[in-house]
């Protein structure tokens, strides 16, 4: 498995950017115009609809990628008081208890200590100000998290406020807040590269309400395929268990089945260009034979979007592994991301 290292460092350069922008579940809007000056000087048609940027190449159903590009962040909702912007309580109705980061508030409650924060404005992204985390933890009565931060008291109800955030490479690895923005990258870097489809950037999937700004677009454009690919990040425990493959696919989430066909696409495809893929359903599976307390499938902005549309728009899953998952240190293999570089650079190649 090679790349060109100086297109490596090209592609970390974009990422590196695109991470010192916020774009908390929610207020995205700062975000898709930073993405929309990135697209524009490459000649792609662009258009914004509420919650998706979508951006088209010179043969747009050639192939349709989609990544979500909002991350976990804060929110302020009363003096001095910060809550997990996914999980308010405004939310709520699009979260049925068995998604991966619902399960997981209990064990990243204590993660956050000493984070330094900064808040900007809902729309504009105007920085405001900076402060630092000096306590989280989830109030049983909310079941959110709930932040204490040292130097935003001043903040109104409503304002965002994210993660300082830089990117950092150690090791054969990066880190930094990365789902879902390494996705959000690898798709801005194809375009870069010849990528002539459509990709769909999708607002609030943290709060999952993504899929419902992508179903509106394919219901608006009557559009129908079995070959949509959605980019993301899958969690690991450990870098060990991380690193036991170069990408994550998925036949299923527990909304629905993914389409077969795609799926096996992918496999075929990482075979020959040497990468290593699991699937993560099989690997929730394995675990859940050992455990009392079951582990969720996930519902996956896919996943959901199948559903919703009675499986007229499917496709398939592609997902980095990582660790520190939620967290401003989460952690990929470089060689899991040249694994994705290859991968979807592939589709290019075959379309040329």
């Amino acid at each position: 498995m090679s790349l060109d290292p100086a297109e490596l460092d090209d592609f970390l350069d974009l990422l590196r950017n695109l991470v010192r922008e916020p774009s908390v579940t929610g207020a995205e809007d700062s975000f898709f115009r930073v993405l929309t000056r990135e697209l524009q000087e490459l000649g792609v048609k662009l258009t914004y609809y509420q919650g998706l940027l979508v951006a088209q190449g010179r043969d747009p159903d050639s192939l349709i990628l989609s990544a979500h590009a909002d991350r976990h962040g804060l929110v302020c909702t009363g003096p001095n008081e910060f809550q997990y912007s996914a999980f308010l309580a405004a939310n709520r109705s699009e979260q049925t208890g068995d998604s991966v980061s619902e399960q997981m508030l209990g064990l990243i409650q204590n993660r956050f200590a000493g984070q330094r924060v900064q808040a900007h404005m809902p729309y504009s992204g105007t920085y405001l100000g900076q402060g630092v985390i000096t306590r989280s933890y989830v109030c049983p009565y909310r079941n959110n998290l709930i932040f204490e931060i040292d130097g935003l008291g001043f903040l109104q109800p409503g304002t965002p406020v994210s993660f300082l955030d830089r990117l950092t490479r150690q090791n054969g690895c990066i880190s930094a807040q990365l789902d879902n923005v390494v996705s959000v990258a690898l798709l801005v870097f194809l375009f870069r590269r010849g990528f002539r489809g459509t990709a769909l950037f999708t607002a609030q999937e943290e709060a999952g309400r993504s899929w419902r700004y992508a179903h509106a677009w394919f219901l608006r454009e009557q559009i129908r395929t079995q070959r949509l690919i959605v980019l993301d990040t899958s969690p690991y425990p450990t870098r060990e268990s991380a690193e036991a493959q170069h990408l994550v696919l998925r036949r299923k989430d527990a909304s629905a089945s993914f389409a077969p066909g795609i799926t096996a696409e992918i496999g075929e495809r990482c075979a020959a260009l040497g990468i290593t893929c699991t699937y993560k359903d099989a690997y929730v599976d394995a675990l859940n034979e050992t455990r009392v307390r079951k582990l969720s499938l996930g519902r996956t902005e896919l996943g959901r979007l199948i559903a919703a549309s009675n499986g007229e728009v499917s496709g398939t899953t592609v997902q980095i592994p990582t660790t520190g998952y939620h967290t401003a240190s989460e952690t990929a293999s470089l060689d899991s991301v040249r694994a994705a570089l290859l991968l979807l650079s592939s589709y290019i190649d075959a379309a040329a």
